[in-house]
């Protein structure tokens, strides 16, 4: 027998009340499970939708007692039908056996997040995945937390980033705590990881015709994207023509200005997005007039250094540029319905082209799988108020593999590598998380793992009328001066030594001055200091009264006359001090006419 046995057997394996683990359903996850899953997997080699897919899709849309205001999962069942499972979910290391009947795709099951009433325009997801950053025509930005969220699904954070402006693009820095904001402004954004406002850049003069002169955008923004390698370095492109460099600590002014010039009448044209390649070596940019420019980030920028003339139809907006995880190849989304994929080391004619793809909205992307073999882009609805589609391609050739028909037309795509999960924005405002449980960790799969939300009890309630909770008015935050969190002493310390925040005196100004304030140097306080009139801080009452005491003394005969606000002293031989002369003394002293002897 070991010791646990022997402790168990005297009684004395444990200490106190254990407490009761919550058991987690084994079968949570098919309660959003798709119902294209369950059918058979359809290849599609074509352009249109498998049609093995549209009869489930719609049987499952005409479900009877459907509740359209209960957004998000249904909540697992009670904890009296759960059986087995704990509530750490176990990391999932297939074996080789089981590796070719793991789904392709982590397609199997959706999760949806409802709270934009307008299409999806801008998606993004932190380097962690745990956290969605979603823009839409709506003008809101909303911020979503997977750890944070209960079945309700609902985001923890909602602003107006630019009032009634469009939101067009959305990118987390490399290290996920800031991200940029561009929108239907001439002024990006940027924010720290909570949705806080770090700053705003600044917009540039749209009277000054040479773009090279102005210190900022002076048209609307249409994407922007971080340097890979520098942290502190990012870009934006716009509709006046140029892609801008800019540094995160000078909001003043962009580093550099790229002036994209057009080969059309009036030298300028729109550039819709931009991009860097992963070493950060090469700015692309897309243009109106269907032109593909690329710059290397070690030239002047005067002219690009390769550049593709009618890559995309004349007119039409390109939503996006990836580059490749080799750097070698370029994938562009069209807005002449077409996917594009060039070859930068042969940068004259698309290496494939897949046509058929409708596109409805300009901010419409196309994206790389994060093993680089397949390529993942929306089409839209080919009818009003029917569904669209989410093309997964491969790489070579670009043939269509899979077909997944969405409720609507789909906009924004994201491929979460870390966390597996694919992350589409809707036109109808929603955004649909879709993910398999055996291939993907965490995400949309953290909502099942929490379980059914506890209800109160009986003695819930009697303990809490038994022993209420005192509150002093103080104690509520908003009766707080200062928000003084648990473990805050670190901000205390930074606040601290923020003059503005903890509220320090100016300090002397020396030199000329700044800021308003008159300055004075050493020497004039020398100056001041050497040569002083101490006679206006004498009292002249005072000092009368002291000659006229003075000469009492002596036994001098004087004759003093009062007026209304003075008093003449007249003082006659001998002499006063030893000057043989007449002393006159005027005070001040509201009274009438008098004489009296001294």
């Amino acid at each position: 027998m070991d010791d646990q046995d022997i402790m168990a057997a005297m009684g004395i394996s444990g200490f106190g009340k254990k407490p009761k683990q919550r058991q987690l359903d084994p079968k949570r996850f098919e309660r959003n499970k798709r119902e294209e899953a369950s059918s058979s997997t359809a290849v599609d080699t074509g352009d249109k939708p498998a049609q093995g897919l549209s009869q489930p899709a719609a049987s499952r849309s005409e479900e009877p007692n459907s509740d359209f205001e209960d957004v998000g999962p249904p909540p697992p069942p009670s904890s009296t039908q759960q059986t087995g499972g704990g509530q750490e979910e176990p990391e999932f290391e297939p074996s080789e056996d089981e590796a070719d009947e793991l789904p392709e795709f982590p397609i199997t099951h959706e999760l949806i997040l409802k709270d934009h009433t307008k299409v999806v325009s801008a998606l993004a997801l932190d380097p962690s995945g745990a956290r969605v950053l979603s823009g839409s025509h709506d003008y809101d930005c909303k911020l979503w937390d997977f750890g944070g969220m209960d079945w309700r699904c609902k985001p923890f954070k909602t602003w107006e980033p630019a009032g009634t402006y469009y939101v067009h693009d959305l990118k987390y820095s490399n290290d996920g705590h800031q991200f940029l904001v561009a929108s239907g402004t001439t002024q990006a954004k940027l924010y720290d990881r909570d949705g806080e406002e770090l700053a705003t850049y600044i917009k540039g003069d749209p009277y000054i015709r040479d773009m090279k002169n102005t210190s900022g955008h002076v048209a609307e923004l249409t994407s922007c994207a971080w340097h890979p390698k520098d942290p502190q370095t990012f870009i934006t492109s716009s509709v006046d023509s140029t892609i801008r460099i800019w540094d995160v600590e000078n909001k003043r002014k962009q580093k550099t200005v790229i002036v994209v010039k057009s080969k059309e009448r009036g030298a300028r044209t729109k550039v819709t997005s931009c991009a860097y390649s992963p070493d950060g070596g090469l700015i692309g940019g897309a243009c109106l007039d269907g032109a593909i420019h690329m710059w290397q980030t070690k030239s002047n920028f005067v002219r690009p250094n390769m550049t593709i003339e009618g890559a995309h139809t004349k007119g039409t907006e390109t939503g996006s540029m990836v580059f490749s995880v080799d750097g070698r190849t370029v994938l562009t989304r069209g807005g002449d319905d077409t996917v594009k994929l060039w070859d930068l080391r042969a940068f004259k004619k698309p290496l494939a082209v897949h046509e058929g793809l409708t596109t409805l909205y300009p901010t419409t992307n196309a994206i790389f799988s994060p093993d680089d073999k397949y390529v993942v882009t929306g089409a839209g609805a080919t009818t009003k108020g029917g569904k669209g589609r989410l093309m997964f391609m491969k790489k070579d050739g670009l043939e269509s593999v899979k077909t997944l028909e969405v409720d609507t037309t789909p906009v924004k795509v994201v491929w979460h590598s870390k966390i597996n999960q694919i992350v589409t924005g809707l036109a109808s405002g929603q955004i649909c998380v879709l993910y398999s449980p055996q291939t993907s960790v965490n995400g949309a799969k953290l909502l099942l793992n929490k379980g059914p939300p506890r209800k109160a009890t009986v003695e819930d309630m009697s303990d809490a009328v038994a022993a209420p909770t005192i509150i002093t008015p103080h104690a509520l935050p908003m009766f707080r001066d200062g928000e003084v969190a648990r473990g805050s002493k670190r901000k205390r310390e930074k606040d601290r030594m923020d003059p503005r925040k903890s509220r320090r005196p100016d300090l002397p100004v020396t030199g000329p001055g700044r800021g308003g304030r008159v300055g004075a140097s050493a020497t004039q306080h020398v100056v001041q200091n050497l040569v002083r009139d101490t006679t206006r801080d004498e009292d002249v009452r005072t000092a009368s009264l002291l000659i006229s005491y003075r000469a009492v003394q002596r036994g001098v005969p004087r004759c003093v006359a009062t007026a209304a606000d003075a008093i003449c002293v007249l003082m006659s031989p001998p002499t006063l001090g030893g000057l043989d002369v007449g002393v006159c003394v005027a005070v001040c002293r509201p009274t009438r006419w008098t004489s009296w002897p001294l």
